[in-house]
């Protein structure tokens, strides 16, 4: 082989090994302020939290111990939440740290464009998203739901409870003359009407006490209105003999529609890995899936927001710091982080109420990050 051939194929591996040790370097320095970003964050959002239930509990057995639990099992949900906005806070610190310090002037000189340069975090930021998806995701919901339950138990509170099977739904209604379980075949959007529905009935002490079956049942206030309804006194020795048949009554009840509603849970109370068999579930009952559809759809489209988030802030900060009006360009990358941050949650509202596609809703604000991100960067660093 000619010694200019074997020149050449040296400084390409060469090359191609410095552009792989800048890579990792500044993927790792992104890595690190996150994990700043993140710690601080959660230590105020634990604290603040504790506070407000302290404060709104001041009326209950809540103690600061109590508190400090419930606080620190809804951290997780906070930060989740609030991911993008913390990627992008970690980026912005990032890249004005590497301005400042020269190492991106350096950089360019070494051949490397500022979009290439920005490309390593930004990847690190798409697998931080899957990461966050497939394991951060399932321990929120789980938090969530410890976070409720125990909440509930300090509180003393009594909340109905909904919970989907194969062959129908079932609630829970609590009063001072005992639970009663309501079963259903199916139900329409907000299970405030029901259908082929049965009733069973207990006393204080957990006796069963009467079962109803009815052909439908609707919500009205403080009663269910049953149709074609059948009654058995359960107490009675031979309860079939002494049934009656009832075309129209009522049975009090403390639900209201409101309250089914909460039943169900926020879709982050649920992992990302049960949705598909959930939102099947949901549909087979009657009820309307498309809230949780929407959230499910975010999930996957959740890695690329995140990577727009880095982008969005290297086009905005990237510049060296001697060029001046630092502030004006960090203040510039948090409101347009913080307008698509905004975007995001609009559109899934939009998608929500049936306004806009499900992946409209899900993939259009973390593809126009991606698109504004790498544009502002081709404008103001490589035009």
């Amino acid at each position: 082989m000619p010694s200019h051939d074997r020149t050449s194929g040296s400084r390409g591996t060469w090359s191609r090994g410095i552009a792989v040790t800048l890579a990792l370097y500044f993927a790792r320095r992104w890595l690190a302020t996150l994990g700043i970003v993140v710690a601080v964050v959660a230590a105020l959002l634990t604290l603040i939290e504790m506070v407000e239930l302290i404060r709104a509990h001041a009326d209950t057995a809540m103690t600061a111990r109590d508190a400090l639990a419930l606080a620190a099992l809804k951290a997780p949900r906070s930060i989740y939440q609030m991911l993008p906005l913390l990627v992008l806070l970690a980026a912005v610190a990032l890249f004005l740290a590497l301005a400042r310090s020269s190492e991106l002037v350096v950089t360019r000189a070494a051949g490397r464009s500022a979009l290439r340069a920005a490309l390593a975090p930004a990847t690190a930021a798409l697998l931080v998203g899957a990461g966050a998806v497939a394991l951060l995701n399932p321990l929120v919901a789980a938090t969530s739901r410890a976070f409720d339950q125990r909440l509930a138990e300090i509180t003393q509170g009594r909340a109905s409870l909904l919970q989907l099977a194969p062959d129908g739904l079932w609630l829970r209604q609590a009063s001072e003359a005992g639970q009663t379980l309501i079963r259903a075949t199916r139900a329409n959007a907000d299970a405030t009407e029901l259908f082929a529905v049965t009733f069973l009935t207990f006393d204080p002490v957990g006796l069963p006490r009467a079962r109803i079956e009815a052909a439908a049942a609707r919500l009205g206030t403080g009663r269910w209105h049953l149709t074609d309804a059948k009654e058995w006194r359960l107490s009675d020795p031979n309860p079939e003999r002494t049934a009656r048949l009832m075309p129209e009554a009522e049975l009090a009840t403390d639900l209201t529609a409101a309250s089914i509603r909460d039943s169900f849970g926020t879709a982050l109370a649920i992992p990302v890995w049960e949705l598909p068999a959930f939102i099947a579930s949901l549909e087979r009952a009657g009820f309307s899936a498309r809230e949780h559809r929407v959230w499910f759809q975010m999930e996957l489209a959740q890695p690329l927001m995140l990577g727009g988030m880095v982008l969005l802030a290297a086009g905005f900060t990237m510049r060296h710091a001697r060029l001046g009006r630092t502030a004006p360009r960090v203040a510039a990358a948090l409101l347009a982080g913080f307008a698509l941050f905004v975007l995001r949650n609009f559109a899934q509202l939009l998608g929500d109420q049936g306004q806009i596609p499900v992946a409209m809703a899900a993939w259009s604000p973390p593809a126009t990050t991606v698109l504004f991100a790498v544009g502002l960067i081709l404008a103001l660093e490589d035009g």
